[in-house]
């Protein structure tokens, strides 16, 4: 009678696993880093509330937030190719929409997720940075860009680096929807595994203790660093920030 669960395939599935956690990582890292970029450009959008881009960036955070992130990648994956095949009968153009590997609609639909909940955290540790010292930096002749750039953003960086953490561990499980677009990740291969012994309840426990430990080792280097960054004023402005822009999304 074969085991009802059996225990030692459980850890004997996490090595063959493994082989996948650099895909599962470099799609939450490579999602992360356009869910920062988008949301930098949105967070200063709503702070410098420029007309027309207020609203849709309003209207793009408010879609994002609004739908399921698989809805997400499956309309990324079905419409980009829908798009440019478009664009070829339109315009008579030639893009090879069949070359596009399914890694880059995972990285695009995660991305855009990622800067929709990133925009606010962004524009409240934008905003925690003291107003003297821009007033400084227009004193001695820099633009907003420059200040922006070298002294804004540095500072602000070190207030949101948990809140960066917590989207970094949240797009590592996000990754796991990425099988969408036919990208063999730790959960897609999870899924091989499970078709090929028909153990799925061992894969699935084998999956959620490596992203378990992959979750501990990044919480873990998140504070340490965080130690060594922290600014005690500049966290505090951060927590009020973040507590007057929840109760504006609950209003």
């Amino acid at each position: 009678m074969t085991k009802l669960f059996d225990f030692k395939q459980v850890f004997t599935n996490i090595p063959e696993l493994m082989e996948y956690l650099p895909i599962t990582l470099e799609l939450a890292l490579l999602a992360m880093l356009i869910g920062l970029v988008l949301g930098l450009l949105l967070a200063i959008i709503k702070i410098k509330e420029i007309p027309v881009l207020k609203q849709l960036a309003a209207f793009f955070v408010s879609i994002i937030r609004g739908t399921p992130v698989l809805v997400q990648l499956y309309i990324v994956y079905f419409g980009v190719p829908m798009f440019c095949k478009y664009l070829n009968q339109r315009f008579g153009t030639s893009l090879a929409v069949a070359s596009i590997p399914g890694f880059a609609y995972a990285v695009l639909a995660l991305g855009l997720n990622s800067s929709a909940f990133s925009a606010e955290m962004i524009r409240s540790a934008l905003m925690s940075v003291g107003k003297g010292q821009l007033e400084a930096a227009n004193a001695l002749g820099m633009t907003y860009g420059q200040a922006l750039r070298r002294i804004i953003i540095p500072e602000a960086m070190t207030v949101a680096l948990p809140t960066i953490g917590n989207s970094l561990i949240s797009s590592i499980k996000g990754t796991s929807l990425a099988f969408t677009c036919a990208v063999v990740e730790l959960t897609a291969q999870g899924k091989i595994i499970g078709g090929r012994n028909y153990r799925y309840f061992e894969v699935y426990c084998s999956l959620a203790i490596i992203y378990w430990l992959v979750t501990i080792v990044i919480e873990q280097i998140l504070k340490i660093v965080e130690r060594k960054l922290a600014i005690p004023e500049q966290v505090e402005n951060f927590a009020e920030q973040q507590d007057e822009a929840q109760m504006g999304d609950g209003i």
